[in-house]
């Protein structure tokens, strides 16, 4: 009799265990009391993600310190920024030093925002070698711990009249560099600038329409723009989507007594000294609720009186007073 009795048990269990595997979770839970597994609480994905909201971050690049970057991540530290871009000429030194510098910007509280990578070449006769160089880049900026990696467009206007086949040419060269860094993680932006081929936001335009927008982001340069006869504002509105980070500055001109090579009409300043209105560019980003870096970045000191640093913090001090920004 007892054994009649447990072979039903053990037919009835084998039946439960049939039945929680065709029922509905709810159901099934009910076999068991307490459940063994309750049911997952998957109301979490029934919000919507958030807007990003509006958050800039500020840098400063090491190239007004003409190569001398231990002194500039110092420099750059010492002036109260969070993170430095850096430039491709550092990268025979460290490349097999990366952790050295690593460690540097850790014990200097700086992060690697961008590294500077060139100007591409892409008319040359050896293309695949091109890639490659500006792949190694990415690289670095990856095993550095790095954000982003910038390329220009290594057009010389002053010599040349650009034509449709060299955007072309530059856009596919660029989606390619583009490829190849994101596959380590690390988003390339293209740089506009003067003298170059994205002068004018016209040019800009073609080489953002000429590149690949999942693999060339634009890296917007604000005073480069404006100077290119641009309202960097209006470029934040048209572009918004496809921004990556800043290279912030000023420029003022024509400079008193200036002639022949229009590159000397103008120069690049600290913020505040020039004719970019910083104001309006800001106002925009906030409505665009830029969440990014935004990198100071001057050649060079326009006042030789001045240092670097001095001229680092000029442009803090104007960010903090006059625009109410937290560096």
């Amino acid at each position: 009799m007892s054994s009649t009795l447990s072979r039903r048990r053990f037919v009835a269990g084998l039946g439960l265990m049939a039945a929680a595997t065709v029922v509905p979770v709810e159901a099934a839970t009910r076999v068991f009391d307490p459940p063994l597994y309750p049911p997952m609480d998957l109301s979490y994905f029934n919000t919507p993600v958030g807007a990003t909201k509006f958050a800039v971050k500020f840098g400063y690049a090491a190239i007004t310190w003409d190569g001398n970057d231990v002194q500039a991540i110092k420099d750059v530290s010492e002036a109260g920024y969070k993170g430095i871009q850096l430039r491709s000429n550092l990268v025979p030194q460290y490349a097999s030093r990366t952790q050295e510098l690593r460690d540097m910007l850790a014990q200097h509280r700086l992060e690697m925002v961008a590294l500077s990578s060139g100007g591409v070449q892409f008319n040359t006769d050896n293309p695949t070698e091109e890639i490659a160089k500006h792949a190694r880049h990415a690289q670095f900026v990856r095993d550095v711990g790095g954000r982003y990696l910038q390329i220009t467009d290594g057009f010389a206007r002053r010599k040349n009249t650009p034509t449709a086949s060299d955007y072309k040419r530059f856009g596919k060269m660029a989606t390619e560099i583009g490829k190849r860094a994101h596959d380590l993680g690390i988003p390339l932006g293209y740089h506009n600038h003067m003298n170059n081929l994205g002068e004018t936001p016209e040019d800009v335009d073609r080489i953002m329409n000429e590149s690949d927008p999942r693999y060339v982001k634009l890296e917007l340069d604000i005073a480069h723009y404006f100077q290119g006869g641009g309202d960097p504002a209006r470029a934040v509105q048209k572009y918004k989507d496809r921004l990556l980070f800043l290279h912030i500055k000023d420029v003022e001109g024509p400079l008193p007594g200036a002639t022949g090579n229009p590159m000397f009409s103008y120069r690049f300043v600290e913020l505040g000294r020039g004719k970019v209105n910083l104001s309006a560019f800001f106002d925009e980003l906030k409505k665009a609720d830029f969440n990014g870096w935004a990198i100071i970045e001057l050649d060079r000191v326009p006042d030789k009186t001045r240092t670097p640093k001095e001229s680092a913090l000029i442009s803090k001090k104007y960010l903090e007073e006059k625009l109410g920004m937290k560096v």
